[in-house]
């Protein structure tokens, strides 16, 4: 039997699965003091800045409540997370329905809690837009982020539906903001713009844009070499949005787009990056409304579940070496 970090979920083979409150993955739920956490899980249900399909706010519930089928075992890594890590779940940020600036704030005000007692943050969201309230926070702490973006859309737009602030924008504001290093920043499995000079737009802000079909010419050993050599040791946040997966994958989700990515490669290429110096991540836009079978919220939780474990591998390493 593991000898557990001091946070962990509880053993299934003791309490049910499906009893209790839906914390992430069935782990403990500690606001204010962190001492011996080593993440925290912080939910962000917002869905102010959609431009199509509402109800994202909705996400991090249905993402917990699939959770508690993730095991703490990743057989992908073959390590056991929580003999190397310590985590639990914040609760959520007081978001405001009625406005986008105040969730924004209240999600800055939430991430800062945790980064600033050296916590590593792991949001779920939520529409894309409250990316940009963790990137305020985190960058507080850490300066401007290499930002590594896992989506269908760039969501560098100017102006969207007459608005500065929207899910499509906030990457462009990021790098207004001097939040975010555009030129240590990548974003992978582009396919859904409007002209041919969404892509254009993107990169003269300085990011590296990746488009599913150059994946596919290339495959995914190519697109991880390219994503760690733009990145490279530059501090990064991770943001998964949901719709980087093929709609048959995750048909919750706000903005579909076909010729996406399936489970496997999704968290294969998560995995494959592994080396670069994370020092934040989320997933967002699930749509629970949109997701009858539930396959959506249980992947995105897979996605935080193979992120974790790639945390764990990285203390399990850091600890032989001190051998």
């Amino acid at each position: 039997m593991p000898t557990y970090r001091k946070y962990h979920p509880e053993d299934p083979s003791v309490i049910t699965r499906y009893t209790g409150i839906r914390t992430f993955m069935k782990l403990p739920y500690v606001k204010g003091d962190l001492t011996g956490a080593d993440f925290a899980i912080i939910g962000i249900a917002c869905d102010g800045g959609t431009t199509f399909r509402s109800g994202a706010a909705f996400g991090p519930a249905a993402i917990r409540e699939m959770s508690i089928m993730l095991r703490n075992y990743n057989i992908n890594l073959d390590i056991d997370i929580f003999e190397y890590l310590s985590g639990v779940d914040y609760g959520d940020a007081n978001t405001n329905p009625c406005s986008l600036e105040a969730s924004l704030e209240a999600t800055e005000a939430i991430v800062s809690e945790v980064v600033n007692q050296g916590i590593l943050p792991i949001s779920l969201g939520g529409d894309h837009s409250v990316t940009l309230g963790e990137l305020r926070a985190v960058a507080k702490k850490h300066g401007p982020l290499a930002l590594v973006q896992f989506d269908s859309h760039p969501d560098t737009y100017d102006i969207e539906n007459g608005s500065l602030l929207t899910h499509g924008t906030i990457f462009r504001r990021g790098v207004e903001e001097g939040i975010i290093d555009a030129k240590h920043s990548v974003q992978v499995g582009i396919r859904g713009v409007f002209d041919q000079n969404t892509i254009a737009e993107s990169e003269a802000l300085g990011y590296t844009v990746i488009t599913a079909a150059m994946m596919r010419e290339k495959g995914l050993e190519w697109t991880a070499k390219k994503m760690l050599k733009t990145v490279g040791d530059t501090k990064a946040h991770v943001t998964y949005d949901i719709d980087f997966f093929d709609p048959a994958y995750a048909p919750g989700t706000g903005t579909i787009e076909v010729g996406g990515f399936t489970s496997f490669e999704g968290i294969k290429l998560l995995r494959d990056i592994r080396s670069m110096n994370f020092v934040s991540f989320d997933v967002v836009e699930v749509l629970p409304s949109f997701d009858p079978t539930q396959i959506t919220a249980y992947l995105a939780g897979s996605v935080v579940h193979e992120f974790l474990a790639i945390i764990a591998d990285k203390n399990a390493r850091v600890k032989q070496i001190a051998r």
